[in-house]
């Protein structure tokens, strides 16, 4: 691996981990400030009991696992975001079929210098990947030094170091996303198990104490709910990513597949 290519990959990690770090910065502050807003309680206290129907009150009272329960689902919110913006951004212009489609008929009249054109216009992964493979085409299309055999294999490897430099960005942060998954529900368990033992503890003295045991009670259901919701966020979206950049990845594959079956079949 080059320098460059460490340095970014660096870089990359600094940037998420600062805005892990901004994401519970902000749950922290939404907990405190809005949550636990003392408007929210009955008789302006925020130790106490929660006005009826106020939900921002509720979920205050889920105790300090709430915050982290919060940060884990804006972390996915905004990885979630930046993967909308930049896949939207690495499938370039108009559709994937339809551009595969135009480069194969191109190719097929031999118009490498309307290909790399259309490839102008696309942008995007698929784009770049095509772009090289036509460029490469053209050089080793006149090579009188290499043999036909050598030509290919040099035309194949151009395309697969293409499609190899653009896998990185396109499943950037989504290891964020599956590691929400895992990581919120068991955070919401932990906020369940505290307020369980609340709970058991309210029943220990022989008469319960029925506004621990409500608190306990409610404190478990509500880590439980924000676990699970973060979870949930980040399964969906994972898999929704996932599949974006299968399609990505296939058409990848066709277009390269065409361009070194045509040379192959040329003279």
């Amino acid at each position: 691996m080059s320098t460059t290519q460490k340095s970014a990959g660096g870089f990359s990690s600094l940037v998420s981990g600062i805005a892990i770090a901004i994401a519970l910065i902000i749950a922290i502050i939404v907990y405190k400030f809005i949550f636990g807003d003392p408007s929210n309680f009955i008789d302006g206290d925020n130790t106490g009991e929660p006005l009826e129907g106020n939900y921002l009150g509720i979920v205050y009272k889920g105790g300090i696992i709430v915050p982290f329960l919060l940060a884990t689902n804006f972390v996915v919110i905004i990885f979630t975001l930046e993967r909308f913006i930049y896949l939207a951004k690495a499938k370039g212009k108009g559709g994937l079929n339809s551009f595969v489609v135009r480069m194969k008929e191109l190719l097929k009249n031999k118009d490498i210098s309307s290909a790399k054109e259309e490839c102008d216009v696309q942008r995007g992964s698929l784009a770049a990947v095509v772009h090289a493979g036509l460029t490469k085409y053209e050089n080793v299309k006149n090579d009188t030094n290499l043999t036909k055999e050598e030509k290919v294999d040099s035309l194949k490897k151009e395309l697969e170091e293409a499609s190899a430099l653009e896998m990185p960005m396109l499943s950037k942060n989504l290891v964020i996303l599956s590691t929400c998954a895992s990581v919120s529900t068991l955070i919401g368990l932990i906020g369940t198990v505290m307020g369980m033992i609340k709970s058991f503890a309210a029943m220990a003295g022989g008469t319960p104490d029925t506004a621990q045991l409500a608190t306990g009670i409610s404190e478990a259901l509500i880590n439980t709910l924000l676990g699970i919701l973060g979870s949930t966020l980040a399964i969906i979206f994972f898999n929704l990513f996932s599949t974006k950049i299968d399609q990505l990845t296939n058409s990848m594959d066709e277009a390269s597949f065409s361009i070194v079956q045509d040379f192959s079949a040329s003279k």
